[in-house]
């Protein structure tokens, strides 16, 4: 099921998880079972694949821009990416834009060999270090923050490739599940919070990592357990696990923004059901914000769950009033914006026969820019819907995300600038409510936000981040007045 919002494609009024990661050792059908498991992780990330896979020799790449069908063929499988160990990614562009020379894995030789890295998340100091490190000699391939990794491990000093590894990673800040292959085997490891996702599984011999089980799923592996935060387990080509806490014990804050909308709902989350977890948000949103309506209708397809446990806790019936086409291509490779908008309309229709003179609650995951609520309340008032509630199943995005998620600057997101009623009127709502903080935690099984110590990271909504945000300091920082300049005689 693909969880990408197509309204949002024409204009960017979305939230996207900006990587899926997948990796396995110990199969001779390494490659073929890595272009699996990304198809199952492809609505983590449609702008560009890769494979790398080792033969005990040597390691092969091969990425594309696309998807994954699109990309990859048997013939790349089988033939240009032999060996036992592969890894490979799917994604959207964060820090580095798009191209080519930015799609991962990322390779490199290093003097102690071969080294590839998938990384998903963001590292919110990259361009710090990497002018550091370019003042002393670093020539960098791509404009990836994740290239920064490589060469931290590079200049390292340590002895071994894993101490190095370690060393780099103690100065990076911000969020990052790594999946790593080198000549002895692959590592995997998340940052000290466990802001971004990464589970393992295991099918026969073989060991496998992924952003999310549903990735295990499809290719037939048993879910083992989630990789720790701030935990890096090594696997050897013998199958050998070994698991090491280099950076000590942390209270974890994993993204709630994976319950409500990145991750499919097919999956299991910090053990949890992501579609249970999305019904009950309905639930809790039912509660806290009730309307006098005739039909909770969702906007497809993320907004399915939180409709349906909005309509059992109301008792107002659950109808499919938008249809959604699922034989349309992606808006963003039209030619035209005239092109486009007619796409949209492609993609999306208004069951009139339902929503012809009823009055309506819309569920959707979220509000960003605005402008995808604004289209779908008007194709619903053309349709002749007689009032029209809108019912939102996170808290207002009023923060940018810079762990990885794609989120417009802060002055374009319709929370930062707008209170609820005026938000409201600019999407031309008879009502608008989101569901609270402390709503959106009791979904996910806890009591309550922790305001001391949140459980998750939520800072898309409270704006507290749960790490040192230093590029984005220096950024903001007023320009210091030049030193004056001593005069010579």
């Amino acid at each position: 099921m693909n969880l990408t919002h197509p309204f949002r494609d024409a204009d960017g009024d979305k939230l996207r998880e900006e990587c899926g990661i997948f990796g396995v050792i110990g199969t001779r059908e390494a490659a073929a079972m890595t272009a699996l498991g990304l198809h199952a992780l492809q609505h983590r990330g449609q702008e560009a694949v890769g494979i790398t896979s080792y033969d005990g020799a040597e390691f092969y790449s091969h990425r594309g821009v696309g998807h994954v069908a699109q990309v990859f063929s048997a013939n790349h499988l089988f033939e240009n990416l032999p060996g036992a160990m592969a890894s490979g990614h799917v994604r959207y562009s964060t820090t580095g834009g798009s191209g080519l020379r930015n799609v991962q894995p990322l390779f490199a030789d290093l003097a102690s060999g071969g080294f590839s890295i998938a990384h998903n998340g963001n590292i919110s100091n990259a361009m710090t270090l990497k002018r550091d490190l370019v003042r002393k000699g670093s020539i960098f391939q791509s404009t990836s923050d994740t290239e920064v990794i490589i060469h931290l491990v590079a200049t390292s000093r340590y002895p071994t490739l894993i101490d190095r590894f370690v060393d780099a990673l103690r100065l990076v800040e911000g969020a990052y599940s790594l999946i790593c292959m080198t000549a002895e085997g692959m590592i995997a490891c998340r940052d000290p919070l466990g802001i971004r996702p990464l589970v393992m599984g295991r099918i026969g011999d073989a060991v496998v990592f992924a952003s999310e089980t549903v990735a295990l799923d499809v290719v037939g592996a048993d879910f083992v357990r989630q990789i720790e935060p701030g935990e890096m387990v090594q696997v050897d080509h013998k199958g050998t696990i070994s698991s090491h806490r280099p950076f000590g014990v942390h209270e974890a804050r994993p993204c709630i923004f994976e319950h409500v909308y990145f991750s499919r709902p097919d999956s299991v989350m910090e053990g949890r059901s992501v579609y249970e977890v999305r019904k009950q948000i309905g639930v809790e949103l039912a509660k806290e914000s009730p309307a006098n309506a005739d039909l909770v209708i969702p906007v497809p397809d993320s907004g399915v769950p939180a409709a349906i446990g909005y309509a059992q806790q109301s008792g107002i019936p659950f109808e499919l009033g938008i249809i959604r086409s699922h034989y349309v291509g992606r808006t963003f490779i039209q030619p035209s914006d005239g092109a486009r908008n007619a796409d949209v309309k492609r993609k999306h229709n208004a069951n009139r026969a339902i929503v012809e003179g009823k009055r309506i609650v819309l569920i959707d995951d979220s509000i960003v820019r605005g402008t995808t609520s604004l289209k779908i309340v008007e194709m619903m008032r053309d349709a002749g819907a007689a009032e029209v509630h809108m019912r939102i199943a996170s808290p207002p995005t009023e923060h940018s995300c810079f762990y990885g998620v794609d989120t417009p600057e802060r002055d374009k997101l319709l929370a930062a600038r707008m209170n609820i009623q005026g938000m409201a009127d600019f999407i031309k709502a008879d009502s608008l409510a989101f569901v609270s903080i402390d709503g959106l935690y009791r979904a996910v099984g806890e009591a309550a936000r922790n305001n001391a110590c949140p459980q998750y990271c939520d800072a898309c909504f409270s704006g507290e981040y749960p790490t040192r945000l230093t590029d984005l300091a220096e950024r903001e920082a007023p320009e210091q007045p030049s030193l004056p300049v001593d005069k010579v005689a």
